[in-house]
């Protein structure tokens, strides 16, 4: 992944980067996010952006570097990249949703389980 040398004016670039968080904020199904950021990312971005959220959750679950090494394909350097940023309010925003969507699914298992044993 290579960034072109010639810099985007400062201006222009605060105001696309609040026009794309604003149509991120206001999409409201992951199917469309998912349209938009394939259009937006290369294959190379999208992957390095997925394994560096891959990074986050493994280690916020306590992993090993070499177990994240082994299973996500990435350097240490990238491991230690992202641990460096986890404690970032952005960072800590996602890591609590990942949690509070496993938790919620874990529940959701549990119930139906329950529900399954008692309705039949």
């Amino acid at each position: 992944m290579q960034l072109s040398q010639n810099k985007l004016n400062k201006t222009i670039e605060k105001q696309l980067e609040k026009m794309l968080w604003g149509i991120l904020a206001e999409t409201d199904e992951p199917e469309k996010v998912e349209r938009i950021l394939s259009e937006i990312l290369t294959e190379t971005e999208k992957t390095a952006m997925l394994k560096r959220l891959g990074i986050a959750i493994y280690l916020d679950k306590n992993r090993s570097y070499e177990d994240i090494k082994n299973n996500i394909k990435v350097s240490s350097a990238t491991i230690a990249s992202v641990a460096d940023k986890l404690g970032n309010q952005g960072w800590q925003e996602i890591v609590k949703m990942v949690k509070a969507d496993e938790w919620a699914s874990e529940w959701t298992d549990k119930l139906s389980k329950k529900f399954k044993r008692i309705f039949g």
